[in-house]
């Protein structure tokens, strides 16, 4: 299948998901929905591992704000949800290949991901709080990977963080120099392949299980309060605007 904004290849047990709508790979509504339909091609096909990766100078600044007012944020959410939804489905190990900026939506790609290769310029963070929202998928997977200290600070400051601070706090794996990312990779990516895809996919699911870690309904909690609770305060509305128009929020608490 032929898509706008991503590819797709699928070789020798490895399916890699390439975003390519430079320059920043904003994730607009049309972008995820091919996500979601690259995803679900992937059913079938013998994948062992899931390479997600970017082209241009960043992974991907986010989610687009302008789809979040409205009623567009009600479909927003549902698709872009669906991606971590198709990912969990799919059960494979998953890589992220992280040359710049991740952001937003960009940082929760990465985030839930199971390994995560990052150039020394990546950086990453979730400024969703300073336009008046929160991001959903990292309050679902950053208390479980950085402690609920360190998650809390990440989502309320909004601060970003570069890729040895990610480092440090376990949101990445590694980190090598911007030439050698696409080698770091596939180092990692061919210690997976050589490996049971059948055995790894059990064994993903056993450290979930582990973790007695109910992802699914995690994310329909956090979605209820982010759609029902968040998205209908006047702040919510205000601070997307604001960002939208370039000036500062006027917060009303309300």
């Amino acid at each position: 299948m032929a898509y706008q904004h991503i590819k797709l290849e699928v070789e020798g047990g490895l399916a890699t998901l390439t975003l390519c709508r430079e320059p920043l790979n904003v994730l607009n509504i049309a972008m995820m929905k091919e996500m979601n339909q690259a995803l679900d091609s992937l059913k079938g096909q013998g994948v062992k591992l899931l390479l997600l990766k970017a082209e241009g100078k960043a992974f991907s600044a986010g989610v687009d704000v302008g789809e979040h007012l409205g009623d567009m944020v009600h479909e927003m959410i549902e698709v872009f949800h669906g991606i971590f939804r198709r990912m969990d489905a799919l059960g494979v190990p998953t890589v992220a290949s992280v040359q710049g900026a991740a952001l937003g939506g960009g940082c929760e790609l990465v985030a839930y991901c199971d390994m995560v290769v990052a150039s020394e310029k990546a950086k990453l963070g979730q400024p969703e709080i300073q336009v008046g929202v929160f991001p959903p998928v990292a309050a679902l997977v950053f208390p479980r990977q950085l402690g609920y200290k360190k998650a809390l600070e990440l989502i309320l400051t909004g601060d970003t963080i570069d890729a040895r601070q990610a480092l440090e706090i376990g949101l990445v794996n590694r980190v090598v120099p911007p030439e050698e990312l696409e080698s770091a990779t596939q180092e990692l990516v061919g210690k997976l392949l050589r490996l049971s895809g059948l055995v790894m996919r059990l064994t993903k699911k056993a450290v979930v299980e582990g973790l007695l870690d109910d992802k699914a309904e995690g994310l329909k909690r956090i979605e209820r309060i982010y759609l029902d609770e968040m998205m209908s305060t006047h702040d919510a509305e205000e601070g997307l605007k604001a960002f939208l128009e370039k000036r500062k929020p006027v917060w009303q608490e309300k």
